[in-house]
């Protein structure tokens, strides 16, 4: 028989299936913007199904006036802040996003504690106790409240560091990993306790312990790993909205908070593999830890070049490799840079781009603002495709990169980044370095690269810088 709870359930495994879709239509530029389609389309499925559901529930008036009001300004506040973002503003918008989820698994944990554990005389505790199951909805609810608050917590801090509004170096506490560690051997024993005999107050202690964990655990990662940690808390997210979805039983929660966990927790470990790092070393300290004496270190003088001298490299080349960080990003450079590579390419000189698996403060995040400013897909590779053309190459152009293009990672033992894969620019004839002074990168490691002999500094704000070279090959071009 056809009711509007099988349609419900229909329509979950239709946006179950678009989510699916979205994932691998994002996996590449060519079909990422109709791998965002389907994951609008299996969002907006899966809130008409809610909805239904929720009708043929038959929820009270007011409970599905809430759950519209909920869902318009939820809608209109989405909306509202995708139009005003800048694309430099998408990685702390995107921790904050991460933060709601986990805040939302807190929430549902403990409405499922109170309808149930916290009534004890109410049905569904009596329905639950004669399945045998009771146990087994109390550990789903401190799990997934634990998650929760370990995701909400660990994301503000993410957002807050993001955003500049938190010093990027690491919190360094004294014993920091035994916290750590103590803390998740406290968890097991008090989940273990609330299983056997639930209380309000394990609960408590249990969610103000995962919201300092998840404090902690972020605070004590240095700025450059962000990246990883975005991607990782993306991870706990997932498994979060996968811990509610058991709460609720709801199918649909479960299926999506598996793929968005699944797929955060392999694009974390793809990331750390890039690195050359393991995933608990991440978690464990992570880049940007002062490097001490190591860092007085004199290396010399630094070479500067002015835009028309770049532009006259550039103008007798044969070969460039652009290779652009954050500080692209956040000058908005993208598209006089594409302007620049158009330029250059009508000259018949050879361009192409170099990007690192962590370039920016998110992954892809370099793919992205090139695309949008319609930078062909095809001259835009990957570090592991374009490391061995430095050799040979006849300019290099670091525009906003630091850490991404430090050479101490390769050759120096004690530096805080050693063993990190990095773009080897330094193999070029002639680089370019463009940065608004001779300041550390996000780690806070001093860059060795500025100080050698094929180096040259272009200082000033990256977007001018670019229109100048642009500009001046533009004039010569009329000579």
């Amino acid at each position: 028989m056809f009711t509007l709870e099988t349609a419900a359930t229909a329509a979950y495994v239709v946006a179950a299936l678009l989510f699916i879709l979205a994932l691998a239509g994002l996996s590449k530029h060519e079909t990422s913007r109709a791998g965002n389609s389907f994951g609008i389309a299996g969002m907006a499925v899966a809130l008409v199904a809610t909805i239904a559901l929720a009708l043929a529930r038959h929820i009270e008036p007011l409970g599905l006036a809430l759950l519209i009001v909920a869902m318009v300004i939820g809608a209109a506040i989405g909306l509202w802040r995708a139009k005003i973002v800048e694309m430099t503003g998408m990685p702390e918008l995107i921790a904050l996003l991460h933060s709601f989820v986990g805040l939302a698994a807190v929430l549902v944990g403990w409405n499922g504690y109170l309808h149930v554990e916290g009534d004890a005389t109410g049905a569904e505790a009596a329905q639950l106790a004669s399945e045998g199951m009771l146990g087994i909805h109390s550990a789903e609810v401190v799990i997934g409240v634990f998650i929760g608050a370990v995701t909400f917590t660990g994301s503000i801090v993410a957002n807050l560091k993001l955003s500049a509004r938190m010093k990027s170096a690491p919190m360094m506490l004294p014993g920091k990993n035994i916290l750590n560690v103590g803390a998740l051997v406290v968890f097991a024993a008090l989940t273990v306790w609330f299983v056997i005999d639930p209380q309000l107050w394990l609960l408590i202690v249990v969610t103000v312990l995962a919201l300092l964990l998840g404090w902690h655990l972020v605070a004590s990662i240095g700025g450059g790993d962000m990246p990883v940690v975005v991607s990782m808390l993306n991870s706990y997210s997932g498994w979060a909205a996968a811990a509610s979805g058991f709460l609720l039983g709801n199918d649909l929660l479960i299926i999506t908070g598996a793929l968005v966990g699944s797929s955060g927790a392999y694009l974390s470990y793809i990331m750390c593999k890039a690195m050359n790092r393991s995933f608990i070393s991440v978690i464990a300290g992570g880049f940007g830890i002062e490097a001490g004496p190591a860092e007085d270190k004199d290396y010399g003088e630094h070479r500067e070049i002015t835009a028309e001298g770049a532009a006259e490299l550039l103008a007798n080349a044969t070969s460039v490799i652009i290779t652009p960080g954050y500080g692209m990003a956040v000058a908005q450079a993208q598209y006089g840079v594409a302007d620049l590579t158009r330029k250059l390419r009508e000259r018949g000189v050879e361009v192409r781009f170099g990007i690192h698996p962590v370039a920016g403060r998110l992954p892809g995040h370099m793919n992205v603002l090139l695309a949008e400013a319609k930078v062909p897909y095809d001259i835009v590779l990957e570090m592991d495709e374009i490391n061995d053309d430095f050799d040979g190459t006849s300019v290099v152009l670091v525009i906003g990169a630091n850490d991404t293009v430090n050479p101490a990672a390769s050759e120096d033992p004690g530096s805080p980044i050693a063993g990190m894969p990095v773009l080897t620019v330094w193999n070029a004839d002639n680089v370019i370095v463009f940065k608004r002074s001779m300041a550390s990168g996000y780690a806070g490691v001093q860059n060795p690269l500025f100080f050698r002999e094929n180096t040259q500094m272009l200082f000033g704000d990256a977007k001018d810088r670019v229109d100048a070279i642009n500009a001046a090959l533009s004039v010569g071009e009329h000579v």
